[in-house]
Parts: structure tokens; sequence; C-alpha cells
């Protein structure tokens, strides 16, 4: 038997042999088959050769979910180049850290979209920052989105593919055929205590390593239709979306913003069977009035996690929304997204929770303290350029320090207790509260601030910031939000403020945060 592919254009390579003309991606009117999207990743990739991307470059890509994301993430692997999604709630300055950072030879940015036009934030930085490609993805804009004017390093969609024609055919497939399993595959910023983002290096084998774990524990194949609801920029949605059908056959049915209407429309016009996503996303769906003017018995397998989940709503989703399969998982960029998943034939309680066992080659357990530690294959090579945190976060002896605290019973499955580094997920998001601390010290008037996350009913948690004035400040609520609104990604913005005069302290010096959490707001 031969060995599964252990690279992504590999891997497209073998699945569009293997399911030539079954469905691999439908994105409204854009309806593909394995075939037609390796051809058209064939044609990107040798676009992007024609632009003088090398292996080893760094391609980013700022856009919202659809079949342009998929077609440029796979044509960089093609290439070699290692991937960096942005996450589309950054703010201008946040993509340009990141962009500097990775050195980006090329960026796909989308279009007007959703009131904001990312590539005319970042038009005059582009330059400066001395990426030679940036392509603009169309997606579809609202009226009210003022569009960019031309710039002369921004191609169209359009534009790029047709430079391919420079490009040997032949040329495109040595280019794929040279990439290695130990390549980079990817780099996911994600936030770090210090309050600043740390990209982290993951390898084909990795990726593919951990997507094959999760597809075992989800029960994903050949002849489902997935609904991608979590962003491509996050493992959620890239791994456990589009790789999972990448090493399935399963289809790609991307939704670039998560409307409630028209996701249950989707499910069933286009006979969805698999659906991922935080608990917010299946609370709305079965609270959403049209839910029973729909046809929604196609729906096969939910996979959660990232939050609180009540065992109520595992229930429900098994009851009301008829899936056969619901499960939970754990995992963090460190571990190249993954870490534990229970398991389709556990309980509802043991689902709602645990975060299940082990997959993927990982190994668990605990250090003194109840840190939870994981080890394998399948951790991350480093932290891009930061030797000293990446010493920090894997030890000598192979084990990743997640920073989170769990208890792990006696059947190996996790459950997480708290957070070391007081980070909060809301929506599905990591919230690093250092961060937003960091960015409220330049306001005006602040003289210091602790943030946190509180319960939120919808978005699993919420941010609140607890901010001492500075002597004859008249600071409001509204300016502290305002300003975190300028300044960081909405996810980040907290949703609530309180003010004091003074915050708890340690003997040590350090914020008592626990006691900010454990106070009735």
């Amino acid at each position: 038997m031969t060995s599964p592919a252990q690279t992504t254009p590999q891997a497209l390579r073998e699945i569009a042999a293997a399911h030539p003309n079954e469905p691999a991606l439908v994105d409204g009117a854009i309806r593909l088959t394995w075939a037609d999207l390796l051809d058209q990743v064939r044609v990107a990739a040798r676009a992007l050769i024609a632009r003088g991307i090398a292996s080893g470059d760094r391609v980013a890509l700022w856009a919202p979910n659809t079949h342009h994301w998929v077609v440029a993430a796979l044509a960089a692997h093609s290439v070699g180049a290692a991937l960096v999604p942005l996450n589309t709630r950054y703010v201008a300055a946040e993509a340009v850290d990141v962009l500097g950072r990775v050195g980006a030879t090329a960026l796909f940015v989308a279009g007007p979209f959703l009131g904001r036009d990312r590539a005319a934030e970042l038009r005059e930085r582009v330059l400066e920052l001395g990426i030679g490609t940036v392509v603009v993805i169309p997606v579809e804009s609202d009226a009210t989105t003022p569009h960019a004017e031309p710039s002369p390093v921004t191609l169209s969609w359009d534009e790029l593919l047709a430079q391919a024609a420079t490009v040997p055919e032949t040329v495109g497939e040595e280019r794929a055929a040279e990439v290695s399993p130990d390549d980079i595959a990817d780099i996911l910023f994600t936030s770090g205590t210090t309050g600043r983002s740390k990209g982290t290096l993951v390898a084909h084998r990795q990726a593919l390593g951990v997507v094959r774990g999760w597809v075992e524990c989800s029960t994903l194949r050949a002849g489902d239709r997935y609904l991608i609801i979590p962003p491509f920029f996050h493992n959620f949605g890239y791994k456990a979306g589009i790789l999972a059908c990448l090493v399935t056959g399963a289809t790609i049915v991307p939704q670039a913003t998560f409307d409630v209407p028209a996701a249950l429309a989707l499910i069933e016009a286009e006979r969805i069977t698999v659906l991922t996503g935080p608990p917010t996303i299946y609370q709305t769906i079965l609270e959403h009035p049209q839910r029973a003017e729909r046809d929604l018995s196609s729906l096969r397998v939910a996979v959660t996690g990232a939050a609180t989940v009540p065992v109520v709503l595992i229930e429900r989703m098994r009851d009301d929304l008829d899936f056969e399969v619901v499960i939970t998982a754990y995992g963090l960029s460190e571990s190249a997204g993954f870490g534990t998943m229970c398991r389709p034939e556990d309980d509802a309680a043991t689902i709602a929770n645990t975060c299940g066992g082990p997959i993927a080659d990982f190994e668990l357990r605990l250090s003194e303290a109840g840190e939870v530690l994981l080890r394998g294959p399948n951790v991350m090579l480093g932290y891009l350029d930061d030797p000293e945190a990446t010493a920090e976060a894997i030890d000598a002896e192979g084990w990743l320090h997640t920073g989170d605290i769990g208890v792990v019973d006696e059947r190996g499955y996790l459950k997480i207790t708290d957070r070391l580094k007081d980070m909060y997920i809301t929506g599905g998001f990591n919230v690093y509260p250092a961060e937003i601390e960091q960015t409220l010290a330049r306001l005006d008037g602040v003289a210091e601030s602790a943030v946190i996350g509180i319960p939120d009913e919808r978005m699993g948690e919420v941010g609140k910031a607890v901010v001492v004035r500075k002597a004859g400040s008249s600071l409001t609520e509204a300016d502290v939000i305002a300003f975190a609104t300028g300044e960081l990604a909405n996810f980040k913005v907290p949703r609530l403020v309180e003010f004091r005069d003074q915050l708890p302290y340690s003997a040590a010096g350090k914020v008592l945060k626990r006691e900010l959490r454990e106070e009735k707001s």
C-alpha cells in the first residue's frame, strides 16, 4: 500500500486522479470538479512563477472565503511558497506588521467587501513593504464601499492568470514535484502573552498529518458536502476545511460571511452534510425562525469547540438538527491547529465537558502545575524568527507547553479548566488581553488597564476592560471603545468598560485578574 501524500501539491494530484469528475468546490455559480480545480491551480501556479515567486517565498492572503482563496492557497503551495493567511478582521496596521515580518513577496487581497477596501488601505504601504505582486480578488461588494484607485503594482485576478501563458506546463509540474514534506506549508499568526503576534511554522507533512487525524474522528469522506463557515485564515477553515476536503474528496462549499438565512438556504439547496464552527454557529441556527422552513435533513456531521459547549446544545444538535456525528476538539496553532478530539460514539456529556483524546500521533500529559503538554511529529517547527520564544514553548524533551490548564480522565480525555495566559475565546477567536492592554495604554487618559473575558451567551466570552483614568481625565466608555475599534480587529475590541480608582494587585505587583473575573459585573 502506498503511503499517503506528504505535500499538498501531491495530495491535490492524487485526489484529482481518484475523483476527477466529482465536485470539488461549489461557490455560487462557480462549480469545479477535482480535475477542474487542479487545472485552475496549475494555471495560477504558473502565473506566480511568471511573477518571480520562488520556492521558500511567502505568499499572503487577506480575503474572505471564496473559491479564489482555495485556488490561490493551493497555487502558492504548488510553487513551494509558504502560505500566510491574514485575519480579515485585521486593521491595516496589523496586516502591515505581519506582511513586513514574513517578508511577503506576493499578496492576494480582497476588493471592496463589507464596507472596507483592504487593497485601498494598503495602497500606500505596498511599495514600502517591497511586495512585488498584489492581486485583488473580486468579491461581492456593497455599493457603499469606495473602490481603490488602480495601483501600478496591483493586478486583477484575470490579469494574474493571463501571465501563466509565459510559463510552460512542464515547469509548473516540476516545481510542484520539488516541494518537500519538510518545506513550510503555512505561517499562521497567533498573539502571545507579550501582546505581539507570533508566526507558527508548520511543514506540509504536519499540516496533512493533523488533518488526517481530524478526518478520522470527524468521519469526513468522499461524497460529503461541507459548508465551510469558519474563515479560511483560521486553522478551522483552512486545515479542518480546505485540506480535510483535499485528502478525502469531500466538496468545499465556502461561505464568505456567516448569514443564517443564507446558510440555511445553502444547506437545503446543496444538500450539505458537514457543518463546523464554534458553538454560536449552531445556537443561532437552532434559534432562527426560518429553520423550520428549510429541509436540513442532509446534515450528518458537526464539529465544534473553541468555547464552552453546553450539554443541552449537544443534545439539541443531535435531536433537533439530527446530526449523526457531533464531536468537540481542542488545538492551537503551535500544534498545527489540532491536538485532541472526541470520538463519534461519545455521549453528550463527554462531548460537552471534554475535548477528547489525542489524535494525529500526539502524546498528551500534564505538568506538575497542571499545564497541558503535547508532544509529537506535528508540533510546530517553531516560531518565525523567534528562537527564544520557541525554546520557551517547546522544552528540551519536545513537549509543547500550551499555556492551558486541564485535567485528564481515566480514558485519557482532556478537559480544559483554566488558561495560564489569561487568553479568552470570543466567537471562536483567541483573544490575548496583553495586546489590548498595550493598545489602551496609548490612549490619552488611561493610567492602566486590565482586560478579562466574561461569559456571553452568544459569543462564549467577550472582553471587558477595567480602566483606571489618569488624574483629571474625563475619558468615557465610548472613548475607549472607539479608540480600540480604530486600532484592533473587532473581535479584540472590549464590549464593556468599567472605570475604577485602582486595580487589585498581588504582593508581587501583578494584577489579580482572577479576582476581577470572579467579581459579579
